[in-house]
């Protein structure tokens, strides 16, 4: 999605061709391009070392099972982002983090990027308040609950299948 208007200056942005980029937003006040900018974000597929089981959570209301996530701040790598998102939700804590795959995702303007993270203390599940429930499932019992036809089941199906990641 182009911008409509320039963020320094509030111009209207043209769209024009730029060697070797193809065609990038440009101000005619500013005589600046104007690459877009998003939101960045981290999902995670939160597995257990001992049993290889995935936790999906609940959450704002919603009888939907999800994967955790959230926005990754100023300055922080995305691998930081995925160990707080995990501790900051769930209680518990990452031991290990490995990309899976990112997609853009239109409805928020938003590049998620998805992590498989391994945890091993269990007992300490804690959900904050931004988690109605949360629950370990099997992997196979993962696949049906996960909702269907959102980005998450995206992710943690190519993550079960071991689909590379094509695009």
């Amino acid at each position: 999605m182009t911008p409509l208007y320039c963020p320094e200056c509030g111009a209207r942005l043209e769209v024009r061709p730029l060697e070797g980029e193809g065609t990038v937003p440009y101000c005619p006040s500013c005589q600046a391009w104007r690459f877009p900018r998003y939101n960045t974000a981290v999902s995670m597929i939160v597995r257990s070392v001992f049993d290889g089981r995935i936790l999906l959570i609940q959450q704002y209301g919603r009888p939907r099972w999800i994967l955790v996530a959230g926005y990754v701040n100023p300055g922080e790598s995305l691998e930081a982002a995925a160990r707080r998102e995990v501790l900051e939700e769930t209680g518990l804590h990452v031991t290990r983090v490995q990309f899976n795959r990112s997609e853009y995702f239109p409805p928020s303007d938003t590049l998620m990027c998805n992590f498989v993270c391994e945890v091993q203390d269990l007992g300490l599940l804690h959900p904050n308040q931004e988690v109605d429930t949360c629950a370990f499932f099997t992997p196979e019992k993962a696949r049906q609950a996960i909702f269907h036809g959102s980005l998450a089941e995206r992710f943690l199906l190519a993550h079960l299948d071991g689909v590379p990641d094509s695009r």
